[in-house]
């Protein structure tokens, strides 16, 4: 009898230039063993959002990418934006 097992694993996580912070999940099922499928969810950060329930690698990237002044340049970015 086959064994199926789902893993998921956080395969890429980047942060951009205006500190926004992207991750890849990707799920894989396995059969016995051996990948036979797999699927990919992305999802992104912006600075100084709430992490709470965020993967445990993706939060220290945020942490150390995410200093005072990136978390206000960005809010002064996003503001800037509305106004106009």
């Amino acid at each position: 009898m086959s064994t199926f097992t789902e893993t998921k694993v956080i395969d890429q996580i980047t942060v951009t230039e205006n500190g926004i912070v992207l991750y890849r999940e990707e799920t894989r099922i396995l059969k016995d063993g051996d990948q036979i499928a797999q699927t990919y969810h992305r999802s992104s950060l912006a600075p100084g959002q709430d992490l709470t329930g965020q993967p445990a690698n993706v939060v220290a990237i945020c942490n150390a990418a995410w200093t005072d002044a990136v978390i206000a340049a960005y809010q002064a970015q996003m503001a800037a934006q509305q106004a106009a």
